[in-house]
């Protein structure tokens, strides 16, 4: 309970401060010129001030507010490493026990730095500020921060805070902790395929000094580079792009002598090989309706430089037309398939048959070509199943069926079981309706012995399209040569465009194209576990996050020769999959995350804030286990921490539950005074 007195003047203000200054000029007066009763006139001069001013005894009913104390729990990733969450747990029981004794102090508790796949780093007192978001500063006792002292949200001064009180910081992990990273100082996101691009990195060793580590670079699994590197030096690696799309690149360094964690001692950059022209050879044989539906497509596609010859009169065919009117060069044979044929991505026959242009030795060179990494396609039509065919030469045994004769009937082309997997021909457009939304064809090429099932079929569920793998290349076979009917737009045309891209790009090893593999998907917060596979079941993914956790997932169909899983991207850095045989990595958020970028526990990065408001930063650990300081409550000091304890600044916040007001110059009292005054000075003037 507290009293005081309170005024509410019976007049403004600006009267009552010329009345009082009327009233002083008046006492001077008087006192000066030693008038008699002086001292009386003046005392009742000053009760009619007095009077004006109402005065009013009061009396406040006041309930005591509590102060407020908040305990910030790090959940970060890198608590996790060694014995932090158990001293963590540790040193938050012993704390709330030990602030719950205070008198008249809150305790609230908050956990925060959570990894949520977006947030790149610890984030301590954004959560601080949100806790105390609804206390006033006049009730804020402080704040205890329970991490391992790598946080990244450190205000720049004190006063950011936005309250006056200490701060403490708990200090878990060991003081001689020591750890080793790759940290990535430039990497390309882009490469043209068949050139070379540079990645710098660094070998980061913390608690120590004077190491050496062997690191070894790794491109698609594949190691590529190993060489021993000194602590703090940079090094500089040559990445040969080999393919389009993802060329993932490994850099692992060898592990340190009793180190904290192993996470970031791998560093992982995907480059995007892109292809500067993707060089087409075209071989045209007999002219037909749909010669020029290759050319068409080939040339509409700017990344595509096509070399295209047309074998217009096979030199058996005398017709008395001069050879210098039928060509503007020579068929440069030899140059072609021999000198310069691994400079082709693709190599396509259109309808060509033997002809005395190329001899049998240049086929055994396409042969070796495919062997060795390079693609064929072959689009056929009767002169597949000639005397002729190219089948009758040493590029047979790449060849994935054997002709035996030609069918002239309409059929529709459908997708077969595999097809309906195959990412060249799943989901065509038109492919779900029986029969398919797209025109008939009235000729196919019978063959047997066929290498690989076919994606497509044609009359009687014959083969219509094989895919086929012969050592390090491919090579496609289209037994019709009547796809121009849907470039055409006969009955209603067909998806050309899509399967003859979607073919050449498989050709050309497009890896979104591949029949077997597993990849991972950022699909906003979520990380999505894909495998793409031509069986009809798949092997479980076990799936490891960048604090080192795993987890076994089970995948389930989706689309036809598609396998799904989700689970939530709730950590930034490198997340890896596999299945046993195949294997995916993906780097969610920035290359270096600032969790793993410094792992090592320390209090420097804290203490300077934390003493700018009186507080401390200490460890909780030594090497009998955890122990914390005492806390004590502080009613006025600038300092609240000593040796062996820290303390919380207690506030005497209160809120009026009631009051009382009693007016001094009201009813009786009031009437009393001022007669009083005035019968005093009466009798003072009748002496």
């Amino acid at each position: 309970m507290q009293y005081g007195i309170a005024f509410t003047p019976l007049v403004p203000t600006l009267v009552l401060w010329l009345a009082l200054a009327a009233i002083a000029v008046i006492a001077a007066l008087l006192l000066l010129g030693r008038s008699r009763g002086a001292a009386v006139r003046v005392a009742a001069l000053a009760l009619i001030a007095l009077a004006i001013a109402n005065p009013s005894f009061t009396r406040e009913d006041r309930e005591p507010l509590s102060s407020v104390a908040v305990v910030v729990i790090d959940k970060s990733p890198s608590q996790n490493f060694g014995d932090r969450t158990k001293q963590t747990e540790q040193a938050r029981e012993a704390l709330v026990s030990e602030l719950k004794k205070i008198k008249g102090l809150e305790v609230r508790v908050v956990e925060a730095g959570q990894a949520d796949g977006e947030t790149d780093g610890t984030h301590l007192f954004s959560a601080l500020t949100s806790t105390l978001s609804d206390v006033p500063v006049d009730r804020v006792a402080g704040a205890f921060l329970i991490t391992d002292g790598r946080v990244h949200d450190i205000p720049a001064n004190a006063a950011a805070l936005g309250f006056q009180a200490p701060v403490h910081a708990l200090i878990t992990g060991r003081k001689d902790e020591r750890d080793r990273r790759i940290a990535i100082s430039a990497a390309p996101r882009f490469g043209i395929v068949g050139q070379t691009q540079t990645i710098t990195y660094r070998l980061d060793d913390q608690g120590v000094s004077g190491e050496h580590a062997k690191v070894v670079v790794r491109r698609d699994g594949e190691v590529i580079n190993e060489r021993t590197v000194a602590s703090g030096e940079t090094v500089k690696v040559d990445i040969d792009i080999k393919h389009a799309g993802p060329n993932i690149v490994e850099i692992e360094a060898s592990p340190l002598d009793n180190e904290l964690t192993l996470v970031n001692n791998r560093a992982v950059v995907a480059i995007d090989g892109v292809r500067d022209k993707l060089r087409v050879l075209l071989v045209s044989g007999e002219p037909h309706s749909g010669e020029r539906t290759w050319r068409n497509l080939l040339k509409s596609d700017p990344s595509v430089d096509l070399v295209h010859f047309t074998i217009l009169r096979p030199p058996e065919k005398q017709d008395g037309t001069p050879i210098n009117e039928l060509s503007l060069i020579a068929f440069p044979t030899r140059e072609l398939f021999q000198q310069k044929i691994n400079e082709f991505q693709l190599i396509i026959f259109d309808r060509y048959a033997r002809q005395g242009v190329l001899p049998i030795a240049y086929f055994d060179n396409i042969a070796r070509y495919v062997r060795n990494g390079g693609a064929v396609l072959v689009s056929a039509g009767p002169d597949y199943a000639s005397t002729t065919s190219i089948w009758r030469t040493p590029l047979d045994s790449v060849l994935p069926a054997e002709p035996v004769g030609v069918t002239e009937k309409p059929f529709y082309a459908h997708l077969s079981d595999a097809g309906k997997r195959h990412p060249v021909t799943r989901g065509l457009e038109g492919s779900a309706f029986e029969p398919p939304h797209w025109s008939r064809f009235f000729r196919t090429v019978d063959t047997r012995n066929a290498s690989t099932p076919p994606v497509m079929t044609g009359a009687d569920g014959e083969p219509l399209l094989l895919l086929a793998r012969y050592g390090e290349g491919r090579v496609a076979l289209l037994l019709s040569d009547q796809i121009w009917l849907w470039a055409r737009g006969y009955e209603g045309g067909g998806p050309h465009l899509d399967l003859l891209r979607r073919t050449s790009h498989w050709l050309m090893k497009q890896p979104d194209l591949d029949e077997e593999a597993l990849r991972l998907q950022v699909h906003g917060k979520d990380l999505v576990v894909q495998r793409q596979t031509m069986a009809d079941t798949v092997a479980p993914v076990t799936v490891t996050s960048p604090s080192g956790a795993t987890r076994e997932m089970t995948l389930t169909a989706g689309d036809p020769g598609i396998w799904r899983a989700t689970i939530p991207a709730g950590e930034l850095g490198l997340w890896q999959a596999t299945d046993g045989t195949l294997k995916a990595l993906i780097n969610v958020g920035p290359t270096n995350p600032k969790e793993f970028s410094e792992v090592t526990s320390t209090p420097d990065m804290l203490k300077p804030l934390v003493q700018a408001t009186g507080g401390d930063a200490q460890r909780v650990a030594d090497g009998s286990g955890v122990e914390l300081p005492r806390i004590v409550p502080v009613r006025s000091s600038g300092v609240f921490h000593g040796d062996g304890w820290m303390g919380v600044r207690m506030r005497d916040a209160s809120v009026v539950k009631g009051v009382g007001v009693l007016p001094v110059f009201a009813g009786l009292i009031g009437l009393l005074l001022l007669l009083g005054a005035f019968a005093a000075t009466w009798l003072r003037e009748g002496r």
